[in-house]
């Protein structure tokens, strides 16, 4: 068998991972919502950082969830033009897309990875739920590093199946 089938079921099996404990953590971001709301107007006791935790738990959400619309090959686009063109220029762009995608997505990983390290460094902590700034902080930095990581895997496959999907299937 191939070693490329195993490497796409491997970051198959890591987003549906990751789509589970993302609407784990959303739903227990709700709950806490809703506890804090009744605390807060039902006793006039709030849960102190909630909103804190909330806040840092949505920035997780937003860049891990970019990754798992990475993978699906889920972004917004404006390909009215390219779904029309022929095979030879859809195969350019999307190498163009890619290769753009991995120097961007590796540049943001590089810088973002080096902030969360200064927040560690620092032991800066959040004000209300005292939490390490470093935990929101690399959230910016996993998501663009797998992001940077999935599009040099697609650029190194002849032509990947989700790929020649995307070419194919009109919106």
């Amino acid at each position: 068998m191939s070693f490329a089938p195993k490497v796409e079921r491997a970051f198959d099996r890591l987003m549906r991972f990751t789509v589970a404990t993302l609407g784990v953590l959303l739903i227990a971001a709700v709950c806490l919502n809703f506890v804090n709301v009744v605390g807060r107007y039902a006793f006039g006791k709030a849960i102190f950082g909630a909103d804190e935790i909330q806040t840092y738990s949505m920035v997780w959400m937003a860049f891990v969830g970019a990754v798992v619309v990475t993978w699906r090959n889920a972004h917004l686009r404006m390909d009215v033009l390219v779904l029309h063109a022929p095979p030879w220029l859809k195969a350019s762009l999307r190498l163009i897309e890619l290769i753009l995608m991995a120097a961007s997505a590796g540049i943001v990983f590089v810088q973002s990875w080096k902030y969360a390290t200064q927040m560690a460094a620092m032991g800066r902590v959040s004000d209300a739920a005292a939490i390490p700034m470093a935990i929101p902080h690399s959230a910016v930095a996993v998501g663009f590093g797998l992001i940077a990581l999935i599009a040099l895997w697609r650029i190194s496959q002849p032509a990947a199946p989700r790929d020649a999907a995307l070419a194919e299937t009109p919106p």
